[in-house]
Order: structure tokens, then C-alpha cells, then sequence
């Protein structure tokens, strides 16, 4: 019942305005969310707080349950991994995020394969793609760059032309991989026909 309300509220095509809307039932099922509210980046990258961060990407992101959930979960370990130094930091939160989220879809009953992919992807969220991963498994890196993208977009404006740039390049990967299988299944589909 709470992984249904979750989804349905995640799935509305305006998902900032849901959230805001169901911000108490949400906060019921999940209410590890309440220490990213108002919590303070202090940081030249992010020109927002945790939560609000975390809307701006959920409002980039395409309406697919898995990345829309990733995205609410995936900064939820700031709060209880920085460093205050000169500016602050977020060392290990994706990995403290990942912890944090597995404990919520336990308690909310989601099955084991679920919790394993969601938790992969919230841990990745800050590690640059490879052309390996790319190779091994195209969609899994697909879904993990938009991800990527949705977050970037989140981050302060002035401060993304770096991280823009990588995904830049990372898109094109993606799309010589599409184009480099489209051409393999042709050459198969050609030599198919001849026989």
C-alpha cells in the first residue's frame, strides 16, 4: 500500500506540486525526508537547500517510477555525512544514501531485486560512467546518465558547464553504442536475408 501511494505521487506529470500536496502522507512513509528539509548546502556548486535541490531534479526527470524514486532518495544521506571545512562537503553520501534508502524500501515492502537496483543507482549517482559499463550494460548506464542529467540540472547554474560537458560526452557514447548495435543487427539482418 505505502510503495502504491509513493509511486502515484511520484507519477503525477507535475511531480513538484504532488509532493507538496502530499507532503505529510509522504513524510509518514518516509520520514527520513524531514532531515533534508531546509538542510543547507553551503556550497559554490548547489544554490539550493537538500530538499529543494532535490525537487528541481525530480522536476527535470522524465515520469518513470525508478528514476523519479532514485532521485527523492539519492541526497537523503547529506544531512548525516558532511564535512563542514572551509566550504561544505558530502564525501560518502552517496554510499550513506544508499544505506539510508535500503532501510526505506525494506520497511515499505519493495522485493529484493528492486531494493538492489534502486540502492545501486542512488550509490552511482555521483560516479562518471565508463565505456565499460556502457558495453556491459547500455540500458543500465542509460538509466544511470539520466539520473546524472536530472541532478546536474539541480546543481547552481554558474557552476555546471564541467559537469555538462561530461554528459555531453557521455550522451554521445550512448548514442555511438545505439548506432554501432543498429548497424550490428543490420549486417545480421543482411545476411539472414541471403541465405
Amino acid at each position: 500500500m505505502e510503495k502504491e501511494t509513493i509511486y502515484s505521487i511520484l507519477m503525477a506529470d507535475d511531480v513538484v506540486t504532488s509532493i507538496h500536496n502530499n507532503l505529510n502522507i509522504l513524510l509518514n512513509f518516509i520520514p527520513e525526508l524531514s532531515d533534508m528539509i531546509g538542510f543547507e548546502h553551503n556550497h559554490p556548486h548547489h544554490h539550493l537547500d537538500v530538499w529543494n535541490h532535490t525537487l528541481l531534479a525530480l522536476h527535470n526527470a522524465p515520469k518513470d517510477a525508478e528514476i523519479r524514486l532514485v532521485l527523492l532518495l539519492h541526497d537523503i544521506g547529506k544531512p548525516h555525512s558532511y564535512q563542514d571545512e572551509e566550504i561544505r562537503h558530502f564525501r560518502g553520501h552517496p554510499k550513506v544514501s544508499a544505506y539510508i534508502a535500503l532501510s526505506i524500501l525494506k520497511r515499505l515492502h519493495f522485493n529484493q531485486d528492486e531494493i538492489e537496483r534502486i540502492c545501486y543507482l542512488i550509490e552511482q549517482h555521483d560516479t562518471p560512467i565508463t565505456d565499460q559499463e556502457i558495453k556491459n550494460n547500455k540500458a543500465l548506464a542509460h538509466t544511470k546518465f539520466i539520473i546524472q542529467y536530472c541532478d546536474a540540472l539541480a546543481h547552481n547554474p554558474s557552476k555546471l558547464e564541467k559537469r555538462i560537458t561530461y554528459l555531453r560526452n557521455i550522451n554521445e557514447k550512448l548514442n555511438q553504442s545505439e548506432k554501432k548495435y543498429k548497424k550490428q543487427i543490420s549486417k545480421l539482418d543482411q545476411q539472414t536475408s541471403k541465405k
